[in-house]
């Protein structure tokens, strides 16, 4: 694996960078040869948080976690606990729905056990998205800041809208930081 490890408002001394590479290495347990990708850990310090976010893009697979905390050293625990968790969860799922030999399911070493917390209920194995509900609306055209008013009212963390400018269906959607992102097609 090849490390990109970046610091924002944060020095990436050598014990933390140590630290890092010790722990993401220790996902390497998980595959079945040790995977060639980059690792992109962007630590980041915002008022009093310590916040790490680990992206590793692989073939057909992307891992992605980010935590906060204040201390950095338990930001990257927390990390990859997330990391470990999505690799099991991807596993359990490959080895129920993908039997070719182009899947990932040969990605990852077969004699690992699944997490107390991530077996199974009987209501999991009938069907792993189970819709509970379905939802019909008409798209009014509005443009963005419209959107993110009705969003708002609605207290809701998304809105669905047809867009009165481009005539795309978009998503507005309230961030973890408190601001607001747009979903629109290429």
């Amino acid at each position: 694996m090849n490390f990109n490890i970046r610091g924002e408002n944060l020095e990436i001394t050598p014990a933390l960078r140590d630290h890092v590479e010790k722990k993401v290495g220790k996902l390497e347990r998980y595959f079945d040869g040790t995977p060639q990708s980059d690792v992109n850990v962007k630590m980041s310090v915002v008022n009093n948080d310590q916040k790490v976010e680990i992206t590793i893009p692989m073939t057909k697979l992307l891992l992605r976690a980010e935590e906060k905390h204040s201390d950095m050293y338990a930001a990257v625990d927390l990390v990859i606990e997330k990391l470990e968790r999505q690799i099991r969860k991807h596993k359990t799922k490959v080895n129920r729905k993908f039997r070719t030999d182009n899947s990932l399911k040969y990605m990852f070493k077969n004699e690992l056990e699944p997490l107390a917390e991530e077996i199974p209920t009987a209501v999991e194995e009938e069907d792993d998205f189970e819709i509970v509900r379905t939802k019909r609306f008409d798209l009014k055209p509005m443009d963005t800041e419209e959107a993110i008013l009705q969003m708002d009212m609605l207290g809701h963390n998304f809105f669905v809208f047809s867009n009165s400018v481009s005539g795309f269906t978009n998503v507005v959607y309230k961030r973890k930081d408190g601001r607001y992102g747009l979903i629109e097609p290429e």
